[in-house]
């Protein structure tokens, strides 16, 4: 836990231009539909428990894609499956160092001007490479009048209990994220919500 907490006070959403060449296949991505539930924008925010001097940075950039996502005992998918990216960009101040990592989303489930999504880190700098195949949490809330917010799944609450009833960083499950806690300082994000699909005939 104290690794986590030291690596989640140094870390944040955003563009990764200049991160490096692609270690991994993307999805490529085209426009959502006007019944596709998406999740785009870049933003920065501050956390109101651990202000400083840091800038943290999301980018979103992710849509439904129902049944896609084969599992055992589902081999049609669920209605949550989705497709797309997300990017975190955190500038240390203190060390003068951005960190950066990039995940590909695995589902997403919106309500009108909301989203809660999970994504597994594809690629990531020296400092949290050991990220790389963890599935984090995310959530977005395009608020009114620019009132956006986000969330994510480390650093204030993914703590669990194991057998022997020691503390130790939970898993994230598929669509699981805490509320948007993060207030938006610059940028912002757009939530285009859509009913989950049933599943298709045949």
């Amino acid at each position: 836990m104290r690794k986590l907490t030291i690596v989640a006070a140094t870390l944040a959403f955003a563009s990764v231009a200049g991160m490096g060449t692609a270690a991994y296949a993307l999805p490529q991505e085209r426009p959502a539909g006007p019944d596709t539930a998406s999740v785009r924008g870049s933003a920065d925010f501050r956390l109101t428990y651990a202000p400083d001097d840091d800038v943290r940075t999301f980018t979103f950039d992710a849509r439904a894609k129902p049944y896609s996502r084969p599992m055992p005992g589902l081999p049609g998918g669920l209605p949550s499956d989705a497709t797309g990216t997300v990017k975190v960009s955190h500038y240390v101040a203190k060390d003068k160092v951005t960190v950066r990592f990039e995940a590909v989303v695995d589902c997403m489930t919106t309500s009108p001007g909301n989203a809660a999504l999970t994504a597994k880190v594809v690629r990531a700098d020296d400092v949290v490479k050991d990220w790389v195949g963890k599935r984090l949490g995310f959530s977005v809330q395009d608020g009114p009048k620019g009132r956006d917010r986000v969330g994510f799944s480390w650093s204030i609450g993914n703590a669990d209990q194991n057998e022997q009833g020691e503390w130790v960083e939970g898993r994230v499950g598929t669509c699981q994220a805490p509320a948007a806690f993060a207030p938006v300082t610059r940028g912002g994000y757009k939530v285009r919500h859509a009913e989950l699909a049933p599943p298709p005939q045949g």
